[in-house]
């Protein structure tokens, strides 16, 4: 994985940590009372350890009860395309 991938992962990983904390406090609580998605996974999103699919993205949102678009509301999402 190239380091602007990584970086936007991490950025992003935060993201879904800080809409996850707010609602649920409790990574494990999170992911054993709405499932889809397992702890072990959350954990690997929110510290930007993994590039995942979209259809977990898709699980994320509806464990959140909130609509897909909101996982992307305020997120700075800018890409640093590396030159060669």
């Amino acid at each position: 994985m190239q380091q602007p991938d990584k970086k936007l992962l991490k950025k992003f990983g935060k993201h879904i940590f800080n809409i996850r904390k707010s609602k649920y406090p409790s990574l494990n609580k999170f992911s054993f009372s709405k499932g889809g998605v397992t702890s072990a996974t959350i954990s690997r999103i929110e510290n930007g350890l993994v590039d995942f699919k979209f259809s977990t993205l898709v699980k994320i949102a509806c464990a959140l009860e909130i609509p897909l678009e909101d996982l992307f509301k305020e997120f700075d999402y800018k890409y640093e395309i590396e030159e060669y």
